[in-house]
Order: structure tokens, then C-alpha cells, then sequence
């Protein structure tokens, strides 16, 4: 059985004259009217937020994303704007991108206070079926281990307002302000997790179960479970990549829960936040901390270890060759975070900015189109609609 997948993607509106921060969400919303179960705002007026379809295959999944920013794009462009995939917008400033005119982004504004503010940064997220809830949050626990090596695939972030931090991902030291951020905790079932939810809302620190920004998480309303880790990522590649990993993570945390095996659990927070910490530092320039043994290790082979993991899973979804051939594509590109450097360095930010807006547009040369897998199937699975999704 094939096991669906879909995809979230949000995206910094960019004023192409200034290469900053524009908000401006709504002017390009306003040319998608025929999309808009598609197309929604996010919180910060310059965010535009895209959910793909529901796919077994990823040569259908890459189709959709291509075919969304295409359309973003256009819409965009006819206004002087352009949308940019990535963590944060290199070139931006604070105060000048309201909250989007929401009832529930208002109170939000008005609670988190300067939090809320700086949330100018994009993410990937990414839904995988799940045969039911318990399963799934049962999953949680295999699961957080093998999330940091995601993160330093999608590490796209280095600069914050016009700065560089230092971080391959500074928007996870951005969005680990939040109460409700960081690993997912291990749970029974989806009793005590709704029942450890419920507690946090009654507590007043969150409003309701969408505030759980848990690296993955349980979808409140479809039967998936939802990584949250990454980088909003330039390249479509790089999202297709995640994506396949992410689902043969849960197909086998999923099998080993339904089979009662805990013996790959592991719920030290203290040691997982140190993992989260050293891919968004470090990206896929440096070390990063191996899932299997809790050692540093250069990044290289941790990505590759995680391919021979997840090697069966792969293969059962026909996803091997066209995943191994990604990956080392995107360790001999290295990361977003540091191509962005380097242009800078070759540049300045404004030639940075066009070449992260060339990758959303996806003008990258030499690039070749995902075609179909060899072997491909179109089994379906129950789980996620049919129609496009979102939060």
C-alpha cells in the first residue's frame, strides 16, 4: 500500500526594486481568486501560503509544487513583487509588516507580543497518511530522533535583517520562542496527547490545538501526521527530498508502534534540542549530531545514514533511486544557507535575494525535471482528502 503525502509551503513577498520584505500578501492573493483553496494568508502580511494536493508519487508531488509557484509567481510579478521560498527574507525590518486583519492573528499580536512581531519567516511542512491517531502518536517518539537531518537538508536562513547570525537556520532560533515549539513529547496514545493538549489551552498560554508547534505533530483534522521542522527551501528538489524521507520515517515508526517495538524511542528532550540546535548552526557545512550513536559526525554522512535507514522503505515506494540521487545532489550543492553566503560573498545581498527568488522561480541551470519512477503505482490510501489542505 502506497502512503500519501502533501505538502505546505509558505513564501516571503519581495518587493523586486528593493529585494525586502513587502506587505503585500493580499495584492497577491487578490490575483488568485480562482485558487484560493489553494492560496491563504499567514500571519504576517507579507507571507503567502500554498498547500499542494494529496500524492503517492513524487514526480506528481514535484508537478503540483512547480505548478503552484508558477501560478504564485505570475500573480506576483504583475505587481512589481516577486514570492521567495526560504526561512527568512534576508533583506527585511522590523515594524513594518503588520499582522494579518484576522481576529484570531490579532489576539495573537496582542498576547505573544515581540514574539509575534519577529514571525517574519516561512517554513515546509509536510502531511504523511497514518493509519490512525494512536498509531501516530505513538510514532512521535521513533520519529524525533531522525528530525534534525531534515532540518539541515531545508537550512535556508542565515541572514535576519540584513545580518548574518552565524546560523544555517536562524528562523529555529526565531521559532523556538514559541511555548509550544521544539521535539514532541512521547505519549501513550492520542487520548494522553489530546489530554496534555487540552491542558495547555486550559492553562491560557495557547488558544487552541493549531498553536501546537511541536518539529511534528498530529493534525488536528486529518488523519496524517505533519512535519514542522524545516525551512520554507528555494529549490523544489530540496522539498521533494524531505518529503519522501519524512514518509518512509513514519511508515516504518508507524509499523514498529503497530508491532508494540519502542526499542528505537527515545524521549531525552535535553539531547533532541541539542540535535535541533546543531543542524540549524551548522546546515550541511559541518557537523551534525548522528541519530544512531548521539556523536557528532560531518553532515555528509549523517544524511547518508539516514538514507540506508530508511533504504527498504524507500524501496517499497519505489523512491530509492530518485531519493539517493537528490541527496547527493543537495550535498554537493550544499545547503540553501550557504549558497546564499556565497553569492553574497561573490555580490552583495541584493544579487543574494535574486538568487534565492531564481530558485522559487526555479531557474536553476542544468536542473532536470523529476520524471516518473520506474515500477510506479497509483494505489490510494485512506487518510488525507483528496482536495488540497491546510492548517
Amino acid at each position: 500500500m502506497v502512503v500519501r503525502i502533501g505538502v505546505e509551503e509558505e513564501f516571503h513577498v519581495i518587493d523586486v526594486e528593493s529585494g525586502a520584505l513587502a506587505p503585500r500578501a493580499d495584492a497577491v492573493l487578490g490575483r488568485l481568486s480562482r485558487h484560493r483553496s489553494t492560496y491563504t494568508q499567514e500571519f504576517p502580511q507579507s507571507v503567502v501560503e500554498s498547500n499542494s494536493g494529496v500524492h503517492a508519487r513524487l514526480d506528481e508531488l514535484y508537478a503540483d509544487l512547480t505548478g503552484s509557484r508558477r501560478r504564485l509567481n505570475a500573480a506576483a510579478s504583475s505587481q512589481g513583487l516577486a514570492v521567495m521560498a526560504a526561512g527568512a527574507a534576508p533583506i527585511a525590518r522590523l515594524g513594518a509588516v503588520p499582522a494579518t486583519d484576522d481576529a484570531r492573528y490579532q489576539a495573537m499580536r496582542e498576547e505573544y507580543r515581540r514574539v509575534a512581531d519577529e514571525q517574519l519567516i516561512c517554513g515546509a511542512q509536510v502531511h504523511v497518511d497514518v493509519p490512525d491517531r494512536d498509531t501516530a502518536v505513538r510514532a512521535l517518539c521513533a520519529i524525533n530522533p531522525w528530525l534534525p537531518p531534515l532540518l539541515a537538508l531545508s537550512a535556508s536562513s542565515p541572514y535576519w535583517l540584513g545580518a548574518d547570525t552565524g546560523y544555517a537556520s536562524w528562523r529555529t532560533m526565531i521559532w523556538q520562542r514559541w511555548p509550544t515549539s521544539g521535539p514532541a513529547g512521547c505519549f501513550t496514545g492520542a487520548e494522553e496527547y489530546d489530554a496534555a493538549v487540552e491542558e495547555l489551552i486550559v492553562s491560557g498560554v495557547i488558544s487552541d490545538p493549531g498553536m501546537i508547534y511541536y518539529d511534528i505533530r498530529p493534525s488536528a483534522h486529518l488523519q496524517t501526521l505533519e512535519l514542522r521542522i524545516c525551512d520554507a527551501c528555494p529549490r523544489v528538489e530540496t522539498v521533494v527530498l524531505i518529503a519522501a524521507l519524512f514518509r518512509a520515517l513514519v511508515v516504518d515508526a508507524c509499523a514498529r508502534a503497530e508491532a508494540g517495538d519502542d526499542a528505537d524511542c527515545d524521549d531525552r528532550h535535553e539531547w533532541l534540542r541539542t540535535a535541533t540546535w546543531r543542524a540549524a548552526r551548522s546546515g550541511l557545512e559541518g557537523d551534525l549530531i548522528d541519530p544512531a550513536t548521539h556523536a557528532p559526525a560531518p553532515a555528509p554522512d549523517v544524511v547518508r545514514g539516514v538514507l540506508r535507514r530508511l533504504r527498504p522503505s524507500l524501496e517499497a515506494h519505489g523512491d530509492w533511486d530518485l531519493v539517493q540521487s537528490l541527496a547527493e545532489e543537495t550535498l554537493a550543492r550544499g545547503s540553501a544557507a550557504h549558497r546564499l553566503r556565497r553569492a553574497v560573498s561573490e555580490d552583495d545581498l541584493l544579487a543574494a535575494v535574486d538568487l534565492f527568488l531564481a530558485e522559487t522561480r526555479g531557474e536553476d541551470r542544468g536542473r532536470k525535471p523529476l520524471g516518473p519512477r520506474r515500477g510506479a503505482t497509483r494505489s490510494r490510501a485512506k487518510g488525507m482528502p483528496a482536495k488540497a489542505y491546510r492548517r
